[in-house]
């Protein structure tokens, strides 16, 4: 990583700064500096509160990306035991950067643990974490976006758009009823179970999301 400077622990200056002397004051900027990144160093070891035990690869078999995110890469996981098929959002602690970083990681485990089950929320079924990323496994949606549909279809008949609104309105007043704003709702947020034409639609992606308080106000 090119040169190190080492610095002590305590934070202790090392140059006195002294006016007119101009290697003195870079000595002291580049030890400030140092201290600087030390407090903003972020702690990954443990981000999930009661993750499941063990590893997620002696559970399931973890296969082919299905779509990626700012922060996650989806992929299609099986069940070892069952066969069983699910999606699994894998969260790679390296991107997580921040403290603001790793709580919304936390808060987006915690609101889909939240949710009730429901026909049009994509369901939870559980989390992991390794040293190297957290693991979301949830429901497997096979149908595609809600985007690539409307772009597939050109346009749709006033009927089938109010069918659309009302539901994701439903699913608006479900997570508003449980405390939750969903905060990023668009076309690719939204996927259909399967590829039939009366497919349900079902939200996903609760990373934007968060818990409110009535009477709180809040600003995009």
């Amino acid at each position: 990583m090119g040169s190190c400077i080492s610095v002590p622990k305590n934070g202790i200056l090392l140059y006195k700064k002294t006016h007119g002397n101009p290697n003195t004051n870079k000595k002291l900027a580049v030890h400030n500096i140092g201290s600087a990144r030390r407090s903003a160093t972020i702690n990954t070891a443990s981000v999930l509160a009661n993750p499941c035990h063990g590893s997620i690869f002696d559970t399931y078999r973890v296969g082919k990306e299905l779509g990626r995110g700012e922060f996650g890469i989806t992929h299609l996981c099986i069940h070892i035991e069952s066969g069983e098929t699910y999606a699994c959002k894998k969260i790679a602690k390296q991107k997580l950067r921040t403290e603001i970083d790793v709580e919304d990681v936390r808060r987006e485990v915690e609101i889909m643990r939240c949710l009730p089950k429901h026909s049009n929320i994509v369901s939870y079924k559980e989390a992991y974490e390794d040293k190297e990323a957290i693991y979301l496994v949830m429901e497997l949606c096979e149908g595609g976006e809600l985007f690539d549909r409307i772009v597939a279809r050109g346009h749709y008949t006033e009927r089938a758009a109010a069918r659309v609104a009302k539901t994701i309105l439903e699913i608006v007043k479900v997570c508003h009823d449980n405390g939750v704003i969903h905060r990023d709702l668009k076309p690719e947020n939204f996927l259909f179970a399967d590829a039939s034409e009366n497919s349900p639609l079902k939200a996903i992606d609760f990373g934007l999301s968060i818990f409110f308080e009535n009477g709180i106000y809040m600003c995009s």
